[in-house]
């Protein structure tokens, strides 16, 4: 470690989460780094013990060298900010480096990763990413109130998904209509289960509902 380096020691209930913690502490005391570069030490793994008893945290030492800086936003919010870091944490983590674009709004948070290749971002239909936007969705949303939708998206992933969605949302209205019976999708997120039910909200002859409870919940498209 030379005399340059930036470095800051964190906790977590996983090693994961202390990791997230060093980041966002180098993120406060340098704002706008390079998160894909920030080496990590783990100091202890961390331990549940017997029925909670005996606790003990994951601990890890992010080290920061002198190294470029991101293009950030100078009006990027705190949460959007937060969510950059998982981000980029995660796609560090699996040795994927892209640029990442964040977006907020009323409907959520957008995250769009693009550059270099991203099949391993993607994974095989889509469920290495769905995971990632799963585990954001889980942390961002741990503890709030009023939830917030982030979708992760890669090299347009997100918009080919759309198309096949609503193909699937027609192909399973006319389903319906024929058999005269309701037809259940695959377990789809908040953002996918609102693209089945626009695209067949003026669809003649058939109604949608979403059930069972996330990260499985799904929708059934059924005759009116």
């Amino acid at each position: 470690m030379s005399e340059d380096d930036l470095f800051v020691e964190a906790t977590g209930e996983t090693v994961g989460e202390a990791k997230w913690a060093a980041l966002r502490e180098l993120e406060r005391l340098r704002p706008g780094l390079d998160k894909a570069a920030v080496r990590f030490e783990v100091v202890s793994e961390g331990e549940r013990g017997l029925l909670g008893v005996g606790f003990a945290p994951a601990r890890v030492v992010a080290t920061l060298g002198d190294v470029p800086e991101q293009d950030v936003p100078a009006d990027e919010g705190e949460l959007a900010a937060d969510v950059r870091g998982l981000i980029e944490l995660i796609t560090g983590e699996l040795g994927i480096s892209c640029r990442i674009t964040v977006t907020e709004d009323d409907d959520g948070i957008v995250v769009s990763c693009t550059g270099g290749d991203l099949g391993g971002l993607i994974g095989r239909h889509g469920q290495t990413i769905d995971a990632v936007q799963y585990i954001a969705n889980a942390i961002v949303n741990r503890g709030r109130e009023e939830r917030v939708d982030v979708t992760v998206d890669a090299a347009g992933y997100r918009e080919r998904r759309r198309v096949t969605l609503e193909q699937l949302a027609v192909r399973s209205a006319q389903q319906a209509i024929d058999n005269g019976r309701p037809v259940e999708l695959e377990p789809m997120t908040a953002v996918e289960r609102k693209v089945v039910h626009l695209r067949l909200k003026e669809f003649d002859g058939v109604e949608t509902t979403s059930e069972g409870t996330e990260p499985n919940r799904y929708v059934v498209v059924f005759p009116a």
